[in-house]
């Protein structure tokens, strides 16, 4: 018998138990598959993500290879992260390749102008990102220097990467310690062009664009992905311009950026802890958001690319709160909630859901900043509860899609309503059926009733993650608060699975 795994994820809930009820009609027919593309992340050259996160000092004890800190490659690798993008964000179009490559002693430092105005002395640099990349084991995301760099620089970059043959470039690249080509494939060509990355308009940016991407090389060994830079969450004028002008015969992917806050105001975005369920509510609607934005991007890319031959890549996504008091607020750093892990769950399940058109994403970001994985302070280190939500949800990696019918109640506050549940479905190459449903309303548990067409079970078991309060979060005195624990709350009802979805809960179901 095929083994069919279910995974639900389910909200908040504060001292209210009134039940709710949620049905789920799931088909067992396919058609896309869910790109493990999807589950990527973002490394910048901002705060500890890189300095004091994956590069660390030669003297702090924890294992490491070169300056690379090991634990923290453990841990990515588990969860299987496919993508790592880097060098940014707003850092790469202030980034010159050339200054991070050679002897570490003899490179020349840098002032980071976006972030903090610190001195980087550039001993992370492309061979390092790479070694990186190769320890686990996941694909490099490249983004190229438009902003202040050139065509040349960039055509160079791409050379000195992948050429597998003789040149100045490849000679230079053997004496750094590398003689065969990495075939990087993923490029970035530009960032943010719209904003930190030159201020530029959709048709300037859409000219530039053209030029950079014709002398970003294909060779022999790496065919390349060449992703625009794409729209601030809703310029649709930006999207439009681009599919007219730039067209899906001359880049793989175009990107969208949008980040969730708990208030409606970048200048007081409100804290990452010690929320109420007011805040919490409108930090979930605006979470929300990301379902429409998508549909609207996706409309305007049909209309252009009815084949969808352009990848939707949300390059940078997730909660953006103020800093911790009394941390620099140019690394942007903030703690990991219980209602951060319901917005990793809902927004991936708004990604599976669109997996004809997105087919890459990353969350922002992996270590120390915004909504990090992964949180350091010297040696410690610990594992928030969006890490969890990556690990239970990367059974969806490459998984083929199956499509659903939902029923939901809304969860309502002051007079505004919001879907209380989401979904999205998956079966893998081993025939195991994967089911992630979000609950996030903040007072009532939701029970599920799901109707499973054509598929075969007789046993059911899981895990959930949960705790006492949605503003919760891990610590480096208490690093395991959250995580993971056995869950008995589903069970057989005739032909049809019911689970009682405890609130502020993800719970992960296996069917046998």
């Amino acid at each position: 018998m095929k083994k069919i795994s279910l995974l639900l994820l389910a909200g908040l809930s504060l001292n209210a138990y009134a039940q709710k009820t949620a049905s789920v009609t799931l088909s067992n027919d396919t058609k896309d598959s869910i790109s493990r593309h999807i589950y990527g992340q973002f490394a910048e050259h901002l705060g500890h993500c890189i300095y004091g996160g994956f590069w660390v000092d030669k003297s702090l004890p924890v294992p490491k290879q070169n300056r690379i800190r090991l634990d923290i490659v453990e841990a990515l690798k588990k969860i299987k992260i496919p993508n790592l993008r880097w060098p940014g964000g707003c850092f790469a179009d202030e980034y010159h390749w050339r200054d991070g490559i050679g002897p570490s002693l003899k490179r020349p430092k840098m002032v980071n102008t976006n972030w903090g105005g610190v001195v980087e002395d550039n001993s992370f640099g492309t061979h390092e990102f790479l070694e990186l990349c190769g320890l686990l084991g996941t694909e490099p995301y490249v983004s190229a220097n438009v902003g202040s760099g050139t065509v040349s620089e960039m055509s160079k970059w791409v050379e000195y990467l992948n050429f597998d043959g003789a040149s100045p470039l490849t000679r230079e690249r053997a004496a750094n310690g590398h003689t065969k080509p990495y075939n990087v494939k993923f490029w970035g060509v530009g960032n943010e062009s719209w904003g930190c990355g030159g201020n530029m308009t959709p048709e300037y940016y859409a000219n530039e664009y053209k030029r950079y991407a014709t002398y970003a090389r294909d060779y022999p060994t790496a065919k390349l992905r060449r992703i625009a830079s794409g729209a601030n969450a809703k310029d649709y004028n930006w999207t439009e311009v681009l599919m007219r002008d730039v067209g899906p015969g001359r880049m793989w992917g175009l990107s969208l950026h949008y980040y969730t806050l708990p208030t409606n105001n970048w200048n007081n975005k409100g804290p990452a802890t010690g929320f109420g369920e007011k805040e919490y509510f409108n930090t979930m609607k605006n979470c929300l958001f990301m379902e429409e934005l998508v549909q609207k991007h996706s409309a305007i890319m049909d209309k252009y690319d009815p084949k969808k031959r352009v990848a939707l890549v949300v390059d940078e996504w997730g909660i953006w709160t103020n800093v911790e008091p009394g941390t620099n607020p140019g690394f942007l750093y903030q703690q990991n909630s219980l209602r951060d892990a319901l917005i990793a769950g809902t927004t991936l399940n708004i990604f599976n859901n669109h997996c004809d058109r997105v087919r890459m994403a990353e969350l922002a970001q992996t270590v120390n900043v915004l909504q990090a994985l992964i949180l350091t302070d010297k040696e410690k280190m610990l594992l928030t509860p969006t890490y969890y939500i990556f690990d239970m949800y990367k059974v969806h990696q490459d998984a083929k899609y199956l499509s659903f019918k939902l029923n939901t109640p809304d969860y309502e506050m002051d007079g505004e309503k919001i879907p209380a549940v989401n979904v999205s479905a998956s079966r893998d190459k081993a025939g195991k059926v994967h089911v992630t449903l979000v609950n996030l309303d903040a007072r009532n548990n939701i029970e599920v009733s799901a109707e499973l067409k054509d598929i075969v079970w007789k046993a059911v078991s899981g895990q959930v993650l949960t705790s006492a309060k949605v503003d919760d979060i891990n610590t480096f005195t208490k690093p395991y608060t959250i995580t993971p624990k056995a869950f008995n709350g589903a069970k057989r009802d005739g032909n049809k699975l019911v689970v009682n979805l405890p609130a502020k809960s993800v719970v992960a179901l296996e069917l046998n």
